[in-house]
């Protein structure tokens, strides 16, 4: 489907920023080992520092090495959503740069199911993105790709079409599982029963 791989990994290994479709909004994301990357995404958001960003990926198994062993309760969520519109907190692992996480000692982490998505992150370097919605802070999120084309718009360096694969339009649920307890942080598309 995508027809521009090699700009796409071009454009991340020399630390720029892409926009690209989810399955829930539209994203705005970089590879999570370039700090100036990270740094741009929070400046083209206009971004409080203290709001962290998520790693997202195609594969979970992508997204182990930056957490501590997962507890038994964000296995089952894992098991039962991924992939889909839920991002699950937990503690982060010395991998995940502090610069992603404000400093917290938790990261968010996600498989979008979308199939657009998936292809970027099966091409790019280390197959995970450092990523947040692709709109300005206080703005509502692009839910097609119109909106991210006016939102990003000379802001982001490359914004990827979504080939007919849509977003939904709703955020993620976003659940801690950190101290194998469950506490929802916003409420979004999954409605979660264990």
């Amino acid at each position: 489907m995508l027809n521009n791989g090699d700009e796409i990994i071009r454009v991340l290994e020399n630390g720029g920023v892409i926009a690209y479709v989810t399955d829930t909004v539209w994203g705005l994301g970089c590879l999570p080992n370039i700090e100036s990357a990270v740094k741009k995404i929070y400046e083209i958001k206009k971004r409080e520092a203290k709001k962290p960003l998520i790693l997202m990926s195609n594969e979970v198994y992508n997204l182990l090495e930056y957490v501590e062993p997962i507890p038994k309760i964000g296995q089952m969520l894992i098991k039962k959503y991924f992939p889909g519109a839920l991002t699950i907190v937990t503690d982060k692992s010395d991998k995940t740069p502090d610069y992603i996480t404000s400093g917290m000692k938790t990261v968010g982490i996600r498989v979008p199911d979308n199939l657009i998505f998936k292809e970027i992150c099966e091409i790019i370097p280390g197959h995970v993105l450092a990523t947040t919605s692709a709109n300005l802070s206080h703005q509502p999120s692009a839910k097609t790709y119109e909106q991210a084309l006016t939102n990003m718009k000379d802001l982001a360096d490359l914004i990827i079409p979504d080939f007919g694969y849509c977003a939904k339009g709703l955020e993620s649920t976003v659940a801690g599982v950190m101290n194998n307890e469950l506490r929802i942080f916003r409420q979004g598309e999954i409605f979660i029963d264990i």
